[in-house]
């Protein structure tokens, strides 16, 4: 019989039809029940910002009659999320896979515990990124957390729902996890404080490792002194010790790479430290610089990185040897369960856990010097009394499923600044800066590997100022209002070019401002500027200049020159390519232009 009659004969059976029809109707009534469960969904979301995966409630220890002194955290709740063992529960990690494949937690955490005895009542469990992976507070399968101040955006991660049940105060203040930046990026994003305590100090027992060398204990709150007190708590502080001065250094080069305004941030602080007594006015350092002379074996990475030997290059070398170490240690922890449940992941982390898994890793001793090395050198720049001020990150909170390149773009600019903490083990708290760009950001601080009493007892000291700074300052005082004279610019501008020359670039700095000052529509000040700053380093002031350059002399073919390699010294390798390009359009023989065309197609491609 032939196929075609084999057809006719199943079509014509009313057997097959009752069959189809029972399959339409099973169809229909999945998509009605898919459309009745994201409906749900969508409700949860609204009444607690979908922070949490489960509620529940975890009563304190009793209080101890008197004369015991109160529990330091009566009457204040928290949140967990879903890397801590809570007793009778199963650990989840953030992947419905792993929670099928796990038993209930025979034991709660030692941290939770903690908090229990010390008066505070556990709420429930809140998102985490898949196995604690990401940084963008995105989960596919439990979906993601609201973020509270930009709902349109990513509450960044991956403890984000830890960070959005505290910015949304529905809780006082909530516990997670950062090992490459899994509590500050949140912390920035949100709006409020985040904590990562020195690494070693907080007791890890009863979490589900990512890496043990990079993960620590984070802590969110929107109150300082309840950061404060619970941080107390868990790093099981003396109450009181001695007062130290403060030296307070700003990190200039970190400032380049990030879009937090250096200059309102110096400002704020400034202001601050004039007001508080024992505090030292602030210097300023290039840590990248730093890092190079005092980690030597960075020069393993940095080969591998580039051969450019600067400051950004070295801080491009220390994230990846940070996320190396990251990657060997979760394969150590999780290869094994990965390969024979092959859990279904999401997207945007399926292939980031694949390379992790399937990475060769060539020198692994290579990863653990450079954690001892940055360890000694943090330790030697800041001892007991220094405070280094960094942007928390580069970039703004992203749109919410924002594309693949805008993602790795993010990731790039970011680890940097975040390795600078997880590679040394000092203690780092982001403080809530208002908001640039229409954006909130955060400004971190960072003390030496045990110096989280220090750091605590600093924010608290600092905070309430920082805030009404914060709040007062929308920009920085305006630059004197002069009577244009063209003839004393043009002499300060020759000033500025013999310091350059002289290599005296501060200097040069300083006369072009000034020159700007008395002619602001001369593009060639700008320009000359950008260059002074280029050798400083400052790459952030070198790109604005050339934009204004730009917009003064639309053919300024040094203004594109110098723009391009700012934007390429921050790793925004497509415009930088676009400026090179437009400047052969304007000089087509330039040979500086061609040079760095050739060097940026193979960086973008």
């Amino acid at each position: 019989m032939s196929l075609k009659s084999k057809i006719k004969i199943g079509v014509s059976n009313p057997k097959v039809w009752i069959v189809i029809g029972v399959s339409i109707a099973g169809v229909l009534i999945l998509t009605a029940e898919t459309r009745r469960r994201r409906l749900k969904c969508r409700h949860t979301v609204r009444e607690d910002y979908g922070a949490f995966i489960e509620k529940f409630e975890l009563l304190p220890f009793p209080q101890l009659p008197p004369p015991a002194a109160k529990q330091s955290l009566s009457s204040l709740t928290f949140a967990v999320n879903d890397v801590f063992d809570v007793k009778e529960y199963v650990t989840g990690f953030g992947n419905p896979d792993w929670k099928r494949t796990h038993e209930e937690a025979g034991k709660t955490a030692v941290v939770v515990t903690t908090l229990l005895k010390n008066g505070a009542t556990c709420v429930g469990k809140t998102v985490v990124d898949e196995l604690s992976f990401g940084i963008t507070g995105e989960n596919s399968h439990y979906g993601t957390p609201t973020n509270p101040a930009m709902p349109s955006h990513i509450p960044g991660g991956s403890s984000s729902g830890s960070a959005v049940a505290v910015a949304a105060e529905l809780v006082d203040f909530a516990i997670g996890i950062d090992t490459i930046g899994g509590a500050r990026i949140p912390a920035s994003f949100c709006g409020i404080l985040g904590f990562r305590p020195s690494h070693g100090v907080v007791s890890t027992i009863g979490i589900l490792p990512n890496s043990q060398s990079l993960d620590t204990v984070g802590i969110f709150a929107r109150d300082p002194s309840i950061l404060h007190r619970v941080g107390h708590v868990l790093l099981q502080l003396n109450p009181v010790e001695p007062r130290r001065t403060r030296r307070i250094i700003v990190a200039d080069d970190l400032f380049q790479l990030s879009k937090v305004p250096q200059q309102k941030t110096v400002y704020i602080v400034s202001k601050v430290t004039e007001k508080l007594s024992g505090y030292q006015a602030p210097k300023h350092m290039n840590i990248g610089q730093y890092i190079l002379s005092n980690v030597p074996s960075l020069k393993y990475f940095r080969e591998k990185t580039s051969n450019q030997q600067n400051g950004t290059y070295t801080l491009k070398a220390l994230s990846s040897a940070m996320l190396l170490l990251q990657r060997y240690e979760f394969k150590t922890n999780h290869e094994e369960w990965i390969n024979t449940v092959k859990p279904r992941l999401g997207s945007d982390l399926s292939d980031s856990i694949q390379a992790a898994i399937t990475a060769n890793h060539e020198n692994i001793k290579a990863y653990y010097k450079v954690r001892t090395e940055m360890r000694a050198a943090l330790r030697n720049l800041l001892k007991d009394d220094g405070i280094l001020v960094v942007p928390t990150t580069a970039d703004t909170s992203l749109k919410l499923s924002s594309k693949k390149t805008l993602l790795k773009e993010f990731h790039d600019r970011t680890f940097p600044l975040l390795s600078i903490a997880a590679m040394s083990g000092c203690c780092q708290v982001t403080v809530p800066f208002g908001k640039h760009e229409d954006s909130l950001i955060g400004v971190s601080f960072i003390a030496n590997h045990g110096s989280d009493k220090f750091l605590l007892d600093t924010v608290l000291d600092m905070y309430q100022s920082l805030q009404g700074q914060v709040s007062a300052v929308t920009s920085l005082p305006p630059s004197l209002d002069l009577n244009g004279n063209m003839e004393a610019s043009e002499l300060l501008k020759e000033k500025g070019n013999a310091a350059y020359k002289g290599r005296q670039w501060n200097k040069a700095v300083t006369y072009y401002t000034e020159a700007i000052k008395l002619d602001e529509s001369n593009a060639t000040f700008y320009c000359n500027r950008a260059a002074a700053y280029l050798e400083l380093g400052c790459f952030q002031q070198a790109e604005e200049d050339c934009t204004k350059a730009i917009s003064l002399d639309k053919k300024n073919v040094k203004a594109y020159l110098r723009r391009g390699t700012a934007r390429e010294s921050v790793l925004y390798y497509k415009d930088a390519l676009q400026d090179f390009k437009y400047a052969l359009v304007l000089e087509p023989q330039n040979k500086a232009a061609k040079l760095a065309e050739k060097r940026l197609q193979k960086q973008v491609s």
